[in-house]
């Protein structure tokens, strides 16, 4: 029996819809995960090295959808799954789009209430 996991599988950005890739960042979660990779070298971060408030198997389908939105590249070093950010990938589908997500003065996406 081998505990080898499969390698995870990857959308290129150019395949994905606008909408896929917003709702995909529509999430804090993974709008975190975005913009903590977005200040780290590649293949550096481990899914675990993340803070994120949620547990581990919640941590899983955040890279998922990642994944499947073109935003994450993901590759298995010995027993860890290391992440790099598809920047120049996904900036090449969506211009300008990791540039807003990823500003040190992040846009209120959320109406205030007066």
């Amino acid at each position: 029996m081998s505990s080898h996991r499969p390698a995870p599988e990857h959308t290129h950005p150019a395949d994905v819809p606008l909408l896929t890739a917003l709702d995909a960042l529509a999430d804090p979660v993974r709008m975190q995960l975005v913009r903590e990779l977005g200040v780290s070298e590649d293949w550096t971060r481990t899914c675990g090295s993340f803070d994120v408030p949620v547990r581990k198997a919640a941590i899983s389908h955040h890279f998922s959808v990642l994944r499947a939105a073109g935003l994450v590249e993901q590759r298995d070093i010995g027993p860890k799954r290391v992440n790099r950010l598809r920047r120049t990938e996904f900036d090449a589908r969506f211009p300008g789009l990791l540039d807003l997500v990823l500003r040190e003065d992040p846009l209120d996406l959320v109406p205030r209430e007066d």
